[in-house]
């Protein structure tokens, strides 16, 4: 955009090495002035701030954050993909999240029909207008992921002429992973969420040239392949470790979101390389040739002891708040209270005797939405339970408590591993990749490896361990919509035998049909367009659909 992804980040030069409450302090991100990061600790400050303040703060424009549920990217931008994907729903009318995600229809175990008389998909198309501040849901992921990668450009057009101490190669070499890394990750959501998107790789000059999803895709990996180019590069481990510790806050340095190692940050990559080909790419589509490349770049993905990229809250300065960063935080407790809602039809994908169900998960209270959320009402309450149990926590509001996953982890790339293993018809070591996380999350549900053999079932195991094991990491709307579940039922969507609690009688319905008809990649927003029309040989920036 031609406003919008010129901001870039100005940070404030720490003199530190320990986080302090300047740690996350910026100056204003529309009065660019890289030339403050001259030296080591200004490109350092301006490191870390372009990803945790800029990256997932960034929005400035009082027409939008006024109307915000919460504090940053993690409680709205990814909280509509988890609405979509029918995991949380939401009550409350801000930023029209309780419209996005309401089904076209449902029909109970009585075979009556209830209906939405305003589809989710042309809400959605309706309010991407200017004139529609604070209500358009196309806006938000594109605006958090261009200030994210416009901050990066800032980055790469100054540290060439920085000046560094000890291995300045390694040094240099490392906050240029940092950079393509980022963009890489703000690229790869750009394409797998909307229809086109823009190639921007200058912190000042912009485009209107829109590129297709799959060019976008193309252009997340070259970013992604030179961060490991660079990284390969680093030859001094002690000067790499300053750099990448500086660049992370330190409050997130806890649990596995430590300092990764040049080799786990590969591997970190790897796994995002995977999920960009899963996430593109209707199930039906795929071929023998796609499975092998994803097994190619798991089976050097992230492992159980690797370090990941999290975010947790501090007491202060912190890059997400503990009561509202995040969509976790804005989930727990009763449901009358919070700002979003446990799905029926995700507690219906625990298995039978999962310890994730039971520790993490009430059925105290019952929440019946009678204000246009047909499928809205819960039985079920996400309680405060920390990430360092013997059972994985969901959600906790307690400070320093709850660790979000802002990228891949192990759980993510041994579950694409158990999908592509199947799908090969290697289904007893698909299987074990799938056992592999529940016990690795303390589920304490028996071994499937082994025991179930058809291949549906094992693909039904592995359906509903990506639903449980890897919920709020941000992946359950790409795979609502690679399974078509989001499809209207005319086109093979929708769910069948589903859960859905009466939204007035709160009687319980087990074998309901759902029918979603969600977009599958969202419309350019208009705030984009608008300010900067596509050229005569862009990409279409509008899904047909």
């Amino acid at each position: 955009m031609k406003r919008k992804i010129l901001y870039i980040l100005t940070a404030f030069i720490m003199l530190g090495e320990s986080c302090s409450k300047s740690e996350l302090d910026v100056q204003n991100p529309n009065s660019p002035t890289p030339a403050s990061a001259a030296t080591e600790a200004g490109i350092l400050a301006l490191g870390l701030g372009a990803v945790y303040q800029n990256g997932f703060n960034g929005i400035t424009d009082s027409r939008y954050t006024g109307s915000f549920l919460g504090s940053s990217y993690w409680f709205l931008g990814a909280a509509y993909m988890d609405e979509l994907a029918d995991v949380i729903t939401a009550e409350a009318a801000n930023n029209i999240t309780n419209q996005i995600s309401v089904p076209d229809y449902y029909i109970d175990d009585n075979g009556v029909k209830y209906s939405n008389s305003a589809p989710a998909k042309a809400v959605a198309k309706l309010n991407n207008s200017r004139t529609k501040a604070g209500s358009n849901m196309f806006y938000y992921n594109w605006t958090w992921m261009y200030y994210l990668n416009n901050a990066c450009n800032g980055i790469l057009s100054v540290v060439d002429n920085t000046s560094f101490t000890g291995d300045a190669i390694s040094k240099k070499n490392t906050i240029k992973a940092w950079a393509y890394f980022w963009k890489g990750y703000a690229y790869s959501n750009i394409a797998s969420l909307y229809y086109a998107g823009l190639i921007k790789n200058d912190y000042v000059n912009s485009n209107n040239e829109y590129k297709s999803s799959t060019d976008m895709l193309a252009e997340a990996t070259a970013n992604y392949d030179k961060a490991i180019t660079a990284l390969n590069a680093v030859t001094s481990v002690s000067d790499y470790n300053t750099v990448i510790k500086y660049l992370i806050p330190t409050s997130c340095q806890a649990g596995k979101g430590q300092a990764p190692t040049t080799a786990m940050w590969i591997r970190n990559i790897n796994t995002l390389k995977a999920r960009n080909i899963l996430a593109n790419k209707r199930v039906s589509a795929m071929t023998a040739t796609d499975w092998n490349n994803i097994l190619t770049l798991v089976n050097n993905g992230v492992n159980a002891t690797d370090y990941v990229f999290t975010e947790r809250s501090a007491a202060t300065n912190s890059p997400i708040s503990a009561s509202g960063g995040s969509i976790a935080a804005l989930t727990v407790g009763n449901p009358t209270g919070t700002t979003y809602k446990i799905s029926e039809r995700l507690i219906q994908d625990f298995k039978p005797g999962d310890k994730r169900l039971t520790t993490n998960f009430s059925t105290a209270t019952l929440y019946l939405n009678q204000k246009g959320g047909i499928t809205f009402s819960t039985r079920y309450t996400l309680l405060d339970v920390p990430s360092n149990g013997a059972v994985v926590g969901y959600a906790s509001k307690v400070v320093g408590s709850y660790e979000l996953y802002i990228g891949a982890s192990y759980e993510e790339n041994e579950l694409i591993k158990a999908e592509a293993n199947i799908k090969l018809g290697n289904i007893a070591t698909g299987l074990a990749s799938v056992d592999l996380v529940r016990t690795y999350q303390g589920a304490a549900l028996s071994a499937v490896s082994g025991v179930v053999t058809d291949p549906a079932l094992a693909y039904e195991e592995l359906r509903k361990e990506r639903r449980v094991a890897l919920l709020f990491r941000n992946v359950a709307f790409y795979d609502a919509r690679r399974w078509g579940v989001i499809d209207d039922i005319s086109a093979g969507g929708g769910r069948t035998n589903c859960v859905v609690v009466n939204s007035t009688t709160g009687t319980v319905n087990t074998k309901a049909t759902i029918n979603y008809n969600f977009s599958d990649y969202w419309d350019v927003p208009d705030d984009e367009t608008s300010l900067n029309p596509p050229s005569a040989t862009s990409a279409p920036v509008k899904n047909p659909k």
